[in-house]
């Protein structure tokens, strides 16, 4: 530990009781004494029951058989969710409107970033109705254990597989934190096996002895990781660890337009390689709070003028760091676009 940190140390011992995950930030979530002590170990063990209890309370939100297939698999896939008029609707309002748009470059792929807030929302009725209905919203709370709000945009993947020199790290299997988390996907079209569909291992949300044994391996060396993403508590799996766990084969969702999954990215996905270009049109919510806390609900975003505004603020903070640092951060500002118009980055 370096001498500055140990004037940090009641912040970074107080981080232990929140959702902080970064091995290499946090000296402590990174020290190898104490994870060989259990620390790690410890964290995600309450975490998720923690998460448990919140989730039983959360019950009435999705119907039974929701639940068990939550339980089964982590995720929930709705297929034909839409009546054929309302889908119509909202690919026409989506296709047709300029949205103020944000784009992130990860290797070959362009992630693109459009925030829903209420003002966006107010003249598409279409896509405001969707973002408000009750599989979308509550598979989020349910899975995510928590009744908040969730961070909702419209997600556009670009994907040209002979573009960028790097690969893009969403193809690698990961796990986005130590804690049940909730993440959402509604395919607006249908996804070709080819076009790199999101894939998941299926029960992989679940801690077994075999997982806590690679969490409590993972823990030991993860601070001086060379994968920043992993260092940074975003544990990546190598495709070759997945019998030693005990898992079986990923499931890729080449699903047909208007279907909505949910699923729980504490288990392990990935974006699948991408074999020709492709765009791919959903709307996407994530919920993720801190993991130890009892109850289900008093989100602050849930309060009057913030709820649905988280994803505008979270852009907006991207915007300012480009302004102080002088350059373009992960996200940067696209203009105002039509959703699936190429990116200039």
């Amino acid at each position: 530990m370096r001498a500055a940190d140990l004037f940090k140390t009641p912040l970074y011992a107080a981080e232990l009781a929140t959702g902080s995950k970064s091995f290499c930030d946090n000296p402590l979530i990174g020290s190898r004494r104490l994870n060989e002590a259990g620390l790690h170990v410890k964290r995600i063990e309450l975490a998720e029951r923690m998460a448990d209890a919140r989730r039983r309370r959360l019950a009435h939100l999705v119907p039974q058989e929701d639940q068990a297939a939550y339980a089964r698999d982590g995720f929930i896939q709705k297929r034909g969710l839409l009546a054929e008029s309302d889908l119509e609707g909202l690919r026409a309002e989506i296709a047709t409107t300029l949205f103020d748009a944000w784009d992130m470059r990860q290797g070959n792929a362009v992630t693109r970033f459009i925030p829903l807030p209420p003002k966006v929302l107010k003249n598409l009725p279409y896509l405001r109705d969707f973002v408000w209905s009750k599989p979308f919203q509550n598979g989020l709370r349910y899975v995510g254990s928590t009744n908040g709000d969730p961070l909702v945009y419209l997600h556009i993947v670009l994907t040209d597989p002979k573009a960028g020199k790097r690969a893009d790290p969403q193809t690698a299997f990961h796990s986005d934190t130590f804690h049940p988390t909730a993440k959402a996907w509604f395919f607006l079209y249908d996804i070709d096996d080819a076009e790199g569909p999101f894939t998941f291992v299926p029960g992989s949300h679940r801690l077994t002895p075999e997982r806590l044994a690679w969490e409590r391996e993972q823990s030991l060396t993860a601070a001086v990781n060379p994968n920043r993403h992993h260092r940074g508590g975003s544990f990546r799996l190598r495709a070759d660890e997945l019998g030693r766990l005990n898992y079986p084969e990923p499931l890729r969702f080449a699903v047909p337009g208007n279907t909505l999954v949910v699923a729980d990215t504490h288990g392990f996905h990935a974006r699948a390689t991408s074999e020709k270009p492709s765009v791919r049109v959903g709307i996407y919510g994530s919920l993720r709070r801190n993991p130890f806390l009892p109850w289900t609900g008093l989100d602050p975003f849930s309060l009057p003028g913030m709820r649905g505004r988280q994803a505008r603020l979270f852009v907006a903070q991207k915007d300012l760091a480009t302004r102080l640092k002088g350059k373009p951060v992960s996200h940067r500002y696209a203009g105002k676009v039509l959703a699936t118009e190429p990116s200039r980055f």
